[in-house]
């Protein structure tokens, strides 16, 4: 039975890799696999066409949607509802707009949409994305990751010259070189030590 799925984790924690196995999986079965991604996301540029990567080295070329993209029409066009073995994957469904989501559960009606993404932002609020599906994908699983002190990671922290960023623009496109994922623990001993240093 069809299913709108979201697979979410922290920063790091393999979503890419996931979502690119899941495609081979299905592959190897042979079904039709439509792999989307958001262009906001500008690291995954490669050669001039869109790919979804992960940092182990894994990737394959995708479609590529902007915020304003009617899925339904988009993947019409690559003829999605001419093949009854077609699965739909999403890779940093974070981007996706609520209507967007909404156009994905009409589409989990007929065929599964697998969307992998971040949960919350760097200041620890839901991305618009991840809200919606939170709301109405029919299955929720969290991808774990751990933290340098060996416990959960649940914040993506976005870390500049050494200190924690907590306000700005809601969305900060960057890797490892921008984000760091932590566990709340440590989170707020790093802002409160960043905040005592401060103060000294």
């Amino acid at each position: 039975m069809s299913k709108l799925y979201f697979k979410y984790g922290s920063m790091g924690s393999s979503k890419s890799a996931q979502a690119l196995m899941c495609k081979f999986n299905y592959e190897q079965k042979g079904f039709t696999v439509f792999l989307l991604k958001p262009s906001i996301d500008t690291r995954k540029i490669v050669a001039g066409k869109a790919k979804v990567w992960s940092r182990i080295g894994i990737y394959s070329e995708c479609i590529e949607f902007n915020k304003n993209d009617n899925l339904n029409d988009l993947l019409g066009k690559y003829n999605l509802y001419n093949n009854p073995k077609s699965i739909v994957i999403i890779d940093e469904c974070q981007f996706l707009t609520k209507d967007q989501v909404n156009q994905l559960k009409n589409i989990s009606l007929k065929f599964s949409v697998l969307c992998y993404g971040l949960l919350t932002n760097y200041k620890t609020e839901l991305f618009e994305g991840s809200k919606r599906l939170v709301e109405i994908a029919d299955s929720l699983s969290e991808i774990k990751s751990v933290c340098s002190c060996g416990k959960k990671a649940n914040i993506n922290a976005l870390i500049i010259e050494n200190e924690i960023i907590t306000e700005g623009q809601d969305i900060v496109i960057g890797g490892d070189e921008k984000y760091n994922s932590m566990c709340y623990d440590c989170y707020i001993k790093k802002l409160k030590d960043q905040n005592s240093n401060r103060k000294n």
